[in-house]
Formats: C-alpha cells, sequence, structure tokens
C-alpha cells in the first residue's frame, strides 16, 4: 500500500499515532469522528499491509537536549554502497542514514553524548574503508519535530 492509496482519515489517523502511538483507540475515535472498531479495523489493516512497521519510544525533549547531534555528508568510493551501510548500520550512534543526490552520497545524522564522543564517532565513520570525504554540521537546535 502506498501513500497514494490511503485516504484522508487513513493519514489522519496516521499522524495522530506518530505524536502519540499509545493514544487510546476511543479518544482516537473522537477526534477522526469515526466508531472505536472502525478505528481499530484500520490500525489492523495498516499493520497487515505493512504501513505500519512498528511503535517506538519517543524521547522527551530533556533528554533529547543533552544529546549533541550532527549531519555527516559522506562521499564513498564506487561498488561500496552496501558493505558502507552494513558498517554504518552496525554503529548505533548513527541514527538515520540517507542516500542522496549531489556532491555526497550519503548523509548521517548521528547522535553523541559529547563533543569529544561526536569527534571520535566522526573520525570512526571516515576511517571506513570506501570512505573518501566527510563533512560534518553540528544540529545546534531543532526548530521543527514531528
Amino acid at each position: 500500500m502506498s501513500i497514494s492509496t490511503l485516504g484522508a482519515k487513513d493519514r489522519a489517523l496516521l499522524a495522530i499515532l506518530s505524536e502519540n502511538a499509545r493514544e487510546q483507540t476511543a479518544t482516537i475515535a473522537r477526534k477522526l469522528g469515526l466508531s472505536r472498531t472502525t478505528v481499530q479495523a484500520k490500525i489492523d489493516r495498516l499493520e497487515r499491509d505493512g504501513v505500519i512497521a512498528g511503535y517506538g519510544v519517543k524521547l522527551s525533549d530533556a533528554y533529547e537536549s543533552g544529546m549533541v547531534k550532527a549531519h555527516v555528508l559522506i562521499t564513498i568510493a564506487p561498488k561500496t554502497l552496501a558493505r558502507i551501510t552494513t558498517e554504518l548500520h552496525a554503529i548505533s550512534a548513527v541514527r538515520t542514514l540517507h542516500s542522496v543526490s549531489g556532491s555526497f552520497d550519503l548523509i548521517a545524522v548521528v547522535e553523541a553524548a559529547s563533543i569529544a564522543e561526536l569527534d571520535h564517532l566522526i573520525d570512526r565513520i571516515g576511517a571506513i574503508d570506501g570512505v573518501e570525504r566527510t563533512l560534518s554540521s553540528i544540529i545546534l537546535s531543532t526548530r521543527i519535530r514531528r
């Protein structure tokens, strides 16, 4: 199922669950103007169809503000993408990894408990065989989070 095949109520349901995956079905139903059983059936269908792949923890702003985050732009050697992706996946501080167009091949969003730890992490990424160049930007603040 793709986003183009989802109805407006399905997208609204996903937005509510994205904000609070533990929201009670009855509360969601009131927000959407649907019955509780209809909402539960929609959730079950979205899970069965793989639209909802799982549920996670949303960390508090207080905890998040203590972490140092950065975007690490990465240029890699040809034919090394699969191996480098596997190596970066093994580093838990790499929170997301994106393939991008332009002068860099990948953008990793990383987080660390301190600047020193971030520095070590960036060095570790740069030392991966096939990584030709990195460019890092520390995230100073998050203005919008959804």
